[in-house]
């Protein structure tokens, strides 16, 4: 009985996985939300596909939130919500429709595309701090880039890297 037991773990563990996918995983953009209905138009939010899941609780806590009727007919409505490593802010026009959305984060877990850029660029150097900056006005995604100082002895650069990991600014 003992070995039958040990020879169907075996079993189940083994066939498990052979079920994951060989290769390399592909990050594949997420849909937009839409948050509410107002009149004919939509309030779109395009979520991130950051890596970092305390920005992914921000934004998910930001999905759920309900502005409610009493807030409608104001000229704007500006929406902020803090964590720990830092916030999104949303404006919303007189009639309630999402039209723009700041998120800013620091020191952030960065996707595999923009560490791999950057010690490709600068092996040796470290990375000491980020600032991750994405904005969105009408669901459209304006800016979507980390903000990186690299430090390597004494001498300190700041990179402005896409989410894609091309290096757009050095200063």
């Amino acid at each position: 009985m003992k070995s039958t037991s040990i020879i169907l773990l075996v079993l189940a563990l083994t066939a498990t996985s052979y079920a994951q996918e060989k290769g390399q995983i592909k990050a594949t953009e997420l849909p937009g939300v839409v948050i509410k209905r107002v009149g004919k138009d939509f309030s779109i939010y395009l979520p991130d596909n950051n890596p970092d899941q305390r920005v992914r609780a921000i934004e998910e806590k930001f999905i759920t939130y309900d502005l409610g009727k009493e807030n409608e007919g104001s000229e704007e409505y500006l929406l902020v919500m803090k964590g720990k490593n830092g916030q999104l802010a949303a404006t919303y026009n007189e009639n309630g429709k999402l039209t723009r959305v700041v998120e800013n984060y620091k020191n952030v877990i960065l996707p595999t595309p923009v560490i791999y850029s950057v010690y490709k660029t600068y092996p040796k150097w470290t990375i000491v701090n980020d600032k991750y900056l994405y904005t969105q006005e009408e669901g459209d995604v304006i800016k979507k880039q980390y903000n990186i100082k690299i430090k390597k002895d004494k001498e300190v650069k700041r990179l402005v890297v896409r989410s894609n990991g091309e290096i757009i600014k050095i200063r």
